[in-house]
């Protein structure tokens, strides 16, 4: 099975899929709001500013499986982003993204090694994901590295459509 073809829904209970993005580069974070990582929101959203007209856009997933620091509801979490931090990337229905229930993208995606080898469960808030534009994972950032690592920063050039 494709990441293309794994159904997901969007904050507002729409159905979508990454399919929605076929071509662009993509950066999958689960996001949540009471945490003491979530002042990356700004520098995703500079990352979104940056290079959504060069064929990429961050996702952002919502998970309220850390320490339960993202409790809202879909309207508080979209308030909370789009009125705190500018969110202007596409958010996603609250996920679980470890455990028996983890949701069938985060199973594909925690295949993918980090830069030390490791891979298997995500580790906290704001793990970042790059996905190129063929659809295939090419990256694993854990959630301290900053939006604007250089090593973020190149990886996404690199995924970026010709």
């Amino acid at each position: 099975m494709s990441l293309y073809d794994i159904p997901l829904r969007t904050l507002t209970g729409e159905p979508a899929s990454l399919a929605d993005y076929r071509g662009k580069a993509l950066l999958v974070v689960n996001v949540a709001s009471k945490c003491g990582l979530t002042p990356q929101y700004s520098g995703l959203e500079r990352l979104q500013e940056r290079y959504a007209d060069r064929g990429f856009s961050v996702l952002g997933f919502p998970s309220n499986q850390f320490a339960g620091q993202e409790p809202g509801t879909a309207e508080e979490i979209a308030t909370f982003c789009s009125t705190t931090y500018g969110v202007s990337f596409p958010l996603f229905e609250k996920t679980d993204v470890n455990g028996a229930d983890r949701h069938p993208l985060y199973e594909v995606l925690t295949e993918t090694e980090d830069a030390e080898g490791a891979s298997g469960d995500v580790q906290w808030n704001f793990e970042k994901f790059l996905v190129d534009h063929n659809g295939e994972v090419v990256g694993r950032f854990r959630p301290r590295t900053e939006p604007d690592a250089d090593e973020l920063v190149a990886a996404i050039e690199g995924a970026l459509p010709a």
